[in-house]
């Protein structure tokens, strides 16, 4: 698309929208504005390709469609077939998997989608169908270990949320913690990494139905193949959940041990973090969890979202590209080098450095709670979001640490240089902000004090970083 089409489309999908709600038509103006002069440091965060973003602006958002290609519920889906097929076809050929389902809507209904793929072929059970007829909410304790009894070995076994982890592998915040009965492994106290011995124990111990693997702020390669013998050794489903680094794994940068569609009978996704599309979900699986993947709508999703299928076949495709593979491997190479220059000027790191897309700064060495460094930064221009670290002393609200990622910057063509540089400003940030205290005298874990001018300057200097890197530039909304 030349770059005066994409101007065009932009800027006149935003006069139509203008029309009907002007402060709408604003807003999207000014978030294209805010990222443009921000350092986007979240990890889970990037910027998807114009073709990407328009492919989600169209008809394919009236239209329902539930069920999967050639057996809908609704009438009329022959186009929204073609778009659902391409998806799963381009996300099979680019992770080399059996099977791709392509239709949740979020990396959360992605991991449902899963779990109830998993548990489809056990026993329907009387406790079950009573407790369909009741609200959720209005179940016990008792009515859900009631539950997990009547469907079987209903236990899980991933990664411990202060280590890593995530919300959705049996945390009770998350529905998948009232499924199951969960138990989680953390990482060596004095490494930061997993220790694959203790899994197996843990493994051995518990002896869940699924294991699972991957993460939201480990910044280290897993070894899936260990983990498939682990699970394979207690009778366990070996799921992944590779929404982070799933850009790696399409790069081929994560290959062989480290890449977990040959190993996982059954791998969720998101489709933007790093793999640079819509906000969306996907899952992969071997073919005899095919049909019960499937089935995800109407099981645990809403109807599809058509538009936004067609926006993961547009970027599934640009995944498939040569530049891609380049792209992933500069990703890594820039959070390398954004450790390295955190290192050099004393920023303790969790596990010393990093292996993929993120890094965590353990902000307590400066004196600070994770709350207090994320607001501050953002104070300096810098986005980011706090984050726990292992054995997290100021527990999952206020954390001991920050969690940064260069998929968005790399997206702009930032390099290695450049990631010094931003490791300069963070440094600059964290050693210039103190914490604050309660009325009453006391230490607090979220007021600190930052000279507003510091912070204006280092705002400035991450604009001048950014202005050789434009964001969109072929896109001019005056």
């Amino acid at each position: 698309m030349s770059r005066n089409a994409e101007s065009t489309a932009f800027r006149s999908a935003l006069e139509v929208i203008r029309a009907v709600e002007p402060r709408v038509a604003d807003a999207i103006g000014a978030e294209l504005t805010d990222q443009r002069e921000s350092l986007k440091l979240i990890a889970s965060e990037n910027y998807a390709s114009p073709a990407t973003l328009l492919a989600m602006g169209n008809w394919f958002s009236d239209k329902y469609a539930e069920g999967t290609v050639g057996r809908r519920f609704y009438a009329g889906c022959q186009n929204v077939d073609t778009v659902e097929a391409l998806a799963a076809e381009h996300a099979r050929e680019l992770f080399g998997a059996a099977h791709a389902y392509v239709q949740p809507h979020s990396g959360i209904d992605a991991n449902l989608v899963a779990f109830w793929a998993v548990l489809a072929d056990r026993v329907e059970s009387p406790a079950l169908k009573k407790a369909q007829v009741r609200q959720v909410n209005d179940l016990t304790e008792a009515d859900w270990f009631a539950l997990r009894r009547e469907l079987g070995n209903q236990r899980m076994l991933g990664m411990s949320l202060d280590a890593g982890g995530h919300l959705t592998h049996g945390f009770r915040p998350n529905i998948s913690g009232k499924m199951f009965d969960q138990r989680s492994y953390g990482t060596d106290p004095a490494t930061g990494l997993i220790d694959y011995d203790r899994v197996a124990e843990a493994a051995r111990e518990f002896k869940p139905l699924i294991l699972v693997g991957g993460y939201s702020a480990y910044p280290r390669k897993v070894n899936f193949r260990i983990l498939r013998e682990i699970a394979d050794s207690v009778g366990a489903t070996f799921m992944v959940d590779m929404a982070h680094f799933a850009g790696l794994v399409a790069g081929k940068v994560f290959t062989g041990d480290f890449d977990p569609v040959p190993h996982a009978h059954i791998v969720t996704t998101t489709t933007h973090k790093s793999l640079r599309g819509p906000r969306g979900g996907m899952v992969l699986c071997q073919p005899e969890l095919a049909d019960q993947v499937d089935r995800g709508c109407p099981m645990v999703l809403g109807g599809p979202l058509p538009h936004v299928m067609a926006a993961k076949a547009v970027a599934l495709a640009e995944a498939r590209r040569p530049d891609f593979a380049d792209y992933a491997q500069r990703i890594v190479d820039n959070a390398n080098a954004l450790a390295e220059g955190l290192l050099r000027r004393g920023a303790t790191l969790v596990t010393g450095g990093t292996d993929n897309h993120l890094v965590l700064i353990d902000v307590s060495g400066y004196g600070l709670t994770g709350r207090q460094a994320e607001q501050a930064l953002l104070d300096s221009g810098i986005v980011t979001n706090r984050n726990s670290v292992p054995q997290d002393p100021n527990g999952a609200w206020y954390t001991s640490g920050i969690r940064i990622g260069t998929p968005a910057l790399t997206t702009r063509g930032l390099g290695t240089a450049e990631m010094d540089q931003t490791a300069e400003l963070i440094h600059t940030v964290l050693t210039q902000t103190t914490a604050g205290a309660n009325a009453d005298g006391t230490p607090s874990k979220a007021k600190y004090a930052l000279d507003a001018g510091l912070a204006d300057k280092v705002a400035r200097q991450a604009t001048d970083l950014l202005a050789t890197y434009p964001l969109y530039p072929g896109i001019d909304l005056s």
